[in-house]
């Protein structure tokens, strides 16, 4: 896992040899499930520690002097599909509350099954679409930290996730391309859903070209019409 170890070191992660081993078995989960759920369309060992570990990890870089304080932040994964960001983030930081939202039945089941293999702790799985979990009161306004992979577009990412949100909170959306041009083009879903944006961060990763975080903060409670119904948010974005 050298490139998965050197990577992490880059973003100032250090990783020890039973989170390693914990990474490994998850990996193997990973390509086992796959055999029964579409989870990704990467198989090679290689891929996997750096395409969805080391870009798992890479979240966690605008909380990172929070995260080695030992803060327990509570942590909602939307769309989580084969687990990542979050177990990832999980294994790394152990002292996080993670919820993996993921409307699709049988990967929600894979997550179950696989934190159960992991023998991790506070983690819950939410089997609904980020639409209905957002409005239950147990999940509205009260996370720390949102993230999100391949949910779609932006503004799609921002409606999803914010609403998790408690005023205070990171969203951390994993990008590539031109972070610049996508903040533009989903400043009023930022608006709407009540976020400033940050700079957003570039890395510099030789094993994840272009690979970049945009980072929107929480600044008052969501507004009752977001998210809004199911399906919406990606028909009608708000960019």
């Amino acid at each position: 896992m050298s490139a998965l170890v050197e990577g992490a070191e880059a973003l100032g992660i250090q990783l020890t040899d039973a989170q390693l081993a914990k990474l490994d078995q998850l990996g193997a989960a990973v390509r086992e499930g796959n055999r029964r759920v579409n989870l990704t369309r990467l198989t090679d060992p290689a891929e996997i520690e750096t395409r969805h570990f080391l870009d798992s990890l890479s979240a966690a870089v605008p909380l990172l002097d929070r995260l080695r304080q030992g803060e327990a932040l509570r942590l909602v994964d939307v769309g989580s599909g084969g687990g990542m960001p979050g177990l990832p983030l999980k294994i790394v930081f152990p002292q996080l509350r993670v919820a993996l939202v993921e409307s699709v039945h049988k990967k929600a089941e894979f997550l179950r099954q696989t934190v159960d293999v992991l023998g991790l702790a506070d983690i819950q799985v939410v089997a609904e679409r980020a639409e209905v979990a957002a409005r239950d009161p147990v999940h509205r306004d009260t996370y720390d930290w949102a993230t999100a992979r391949a949910l779609g577009t932006l503004p799609v990412v921002v409606e999803l996730c914010a609403p998790f949100l408690a005023p205070g909170g990171l969203l951390v959306a994993q990008r590539s391309g031109d972070l610049d041009t996508e903040m533009v083009h989903a400043a009023p879903a930022f608006k709407a859903l009540r976020l400033w944006t940050r700079t957003p961060i570039y890395l510099e990763l030789p094993a994840l070209p272009r690979h970049g975080l945009i980072v929107g903060e929480k600044y008052a409670p969501t507004p009752e019409a977001y998210p809004r119904r199911a399906g919406m948010p990606r028909k009608r974005p708000l960019a």
